[in-house]
């Protein structure tokens, strides 16, 4: 059963001891924790900010194989990651399930259909599954009306994946947590310690607005991403992983604005990176750009202008009859990713997104891969801080996701929501739906009771938390769910014990930060 972040807190007294803690509440901690509680090891997760905060909130969406890895020759990689996909589909359907992708060819422009086809029968095999279709041009526009046909000549059509990685991420601290892992958000690791040996032997924490406490253990698995290289540093390890902040910008628009219901892709025409458009949430996304973030990591990432019109270039070139435009987008998001790179002065398009580990008598540190990889980075990592000893982990074929709990669908709520709160919430769907509101938050597919429980028993300790990265009703409404405020103060105020000065703090707070970092630079962000 989930615990409160009260409960959660309390398991955090002075040299408490754990065979392992996790340092990193995003997608590699999270798969971290949730192997090894799974495994019956004492468990300890601790994130800085809040659960996903950082790349794990902000990312494509895509559970996919990476065609264009395996367009660059790895082919490894490509296979673990399209089985892993395979995997995740089938465990959680309504948290991870199938996207239909397009890829349009045009006369004169690569890749052509022919070339593409070949690449799609090895990604097909390598999945062990077939998806791949050409279609025609008719067909094509029957997929995808409004779609720039002029030169059109074929298109390739193949299936990947999408999710809601902050849910992902949730669903697995969940899991963690019902196998007894203690995980806690707002808890900084300011410090690892270690004894005369240079061994580590426990690390000092931070939680927000309390005393630092000191946690003991003989094993840290270090996963704060794009921040790996900070707790690294405080040992002397030969090696250290140089990370590469790359960032990754995308808009939100009204779904009937560009109704798609599958991706579209096309190379950019600045940089001839893959770029889509893609449904999620009730909308379209468009995104995404690659870039250097330079900016300070502890600050909320933004979208520029420049990347404002590099991706509103892509709804010209595939949709021109839509006439999208800047007053359209709903929301924005950008992230940063953690790429471990060699220094040799390549394109961020071209550094390999691979992940790589360090091992430094007792401390792990991890960073890079993909989303859709996370179990297998996560296994690997503790692994390794355990020395080699793989008989201290469950086996690799447990499930990642225990199965939703069976009830009778609700008679208000459609299937295909139905499906969607199975694959969010798990076994804890009943306790979640008991007693509480199911009546939908107005424009969107949220209900009420998704609020509640993620007020009562998922940690929110901000505003953002729960418009942000418990929904994403601040990304899918106008505004950021703007007019959405006082009805949320009735439902959730007395839920999160907040006093009317601190409700109209966070309100304060919550704007301010939408302004910044999930408009548009125009409507005051950076």
């Amino acid at each position: 059963m989930t615990k409160t972040r009260q409960q959660n807190l309390a398991e955090l007294g002075n040299n408490a001891q754990f065979d392992v803690v996790i340092v990193g509440g995003g997608i590699t901690g999270a798969g971290a924790a949730r192997e090894a509680a799974g495994s019956g090891l004492r468990t300890l997760l601790v994130e800085q900010k809040d659960f996903a905060w950082g790349t794990s909130s902000r990312s494509s969406k895509m559970v996919h194989g990476g065609l264009r890895y395996l367009g660059s020759g790895h082919i490894g990689l490509t296979r673990q990651a399209v089985l892993e996909r395979q995997r995740l589909m089938e465990e959680a359907p309504g948290l991870i399930d199938p996207l239909p992708f397009l890829m349009p060819h045009y006369k004169g422009k690569f890749p052509g259909p022919r070339i593409f086809q070949i690449l799609l029968a090895v990604y097909d095999k390598l999945a062990g599954v077939r998806t791949r279709e050409r279609l025609s041009p008719g067909e094509t526009l029957q997929w995808v009306p409004g779609l720039v046909n002029h030169n059109l000549v074929a298109t390739s059509r193949f299936t990947d994946a999408l999710t809601d990685d902050a849910r992902l991420v949730q669903r697995l601290i969940a899991e963690a947590q019902a196998d007894g892992a203690t995980c806690v958000n707002y808890v900084a690791a300011s410090r690892v310690t270690r004894d005369q040996n240079g061994h580590v032997s426990g690390v000092e924490l931070k939680p927000e607005g309390d005393n630092a406490i000191h946690v003991q253990t003989r094993r840290v698995i270090n996963a704060t991403g794009a921040w790996a290289d900070r707790l690294q540093k405080q040992g002397p390890h030969d090696t250290p992983l140089h990370i590469r902040p790359l960032r990754g910008s995308h808009l939100v628009l009204p779904w009937q604005r560009l109704p798609v219901t599958c991706a579209v892709s096309l190379l950019h025409p600045q940089d001839g990176r893959p770029v889509f458009a893609f449904p999620w949430r009730g909308t379209t996304v468009l995104g995404t750009t690659d870039l250097d973030h330079n900016a300070d990591l502890n600050c909320e990432p933004s979208i520029t202008e420049a990347e404002v019109t590099y991706l509103l270039e892509v709804s010209s070139k595939l949709f021109p009859g839509s006439a999208i435009k800047a007053q359209d987008v709903l929301s924005s998001w950008a992230g940063v990713r953690p790429v471990v790179t060699s220094g040799e002065g390549k394109s961020p398009s071209k550094e390999n997104r691979e992940h790589a580990l360090r091992s430094d008598r007792g401390l792990v540190s991890v960073a890079g891969g993909k989303l859709t990889t996370f179990r297998q980075i996560a296994r690997e990592s503790l692994v390794a801080v355990f020395d080699g000893n793989t008989t201290l982990l469950r086996s690799d074929r447990a499930r990642v996701f225990t199965a939703p709990s069976q009830i009778p669908k609700q008679a208000n709520i459609s299937g295909l929501t139905w499906n969607r709160l199975k694959g969010f919430y798990g076994q804890e769907l009943t306790s979640m739906l008991a007693g509480k509101s199911s009546d939908f938050v107005d424009g969107s597919g949220t209900l009420w009771a998704e609020l509640e429980w993620a007020c009562t028993r998922e940690q929110v300790v901000h505003l953002d938390d729960l418009l942000l990265r418990r929904t994403r009703l601040g990304l899918v409404l106008p505004n950021g769910a703007e007019k959405l405020l006082p009805t949320l103060r009735q439902h959730c105020q007395p839920l999160l014990g907040w006093s009317d000065t601190q409700w109209q703090q966070e309100v304060d707070r919550y704007l301010t930060l939408y302004l910044q970092s999930y408009s548009l630079p125009t409507a005051g962000g950076a």
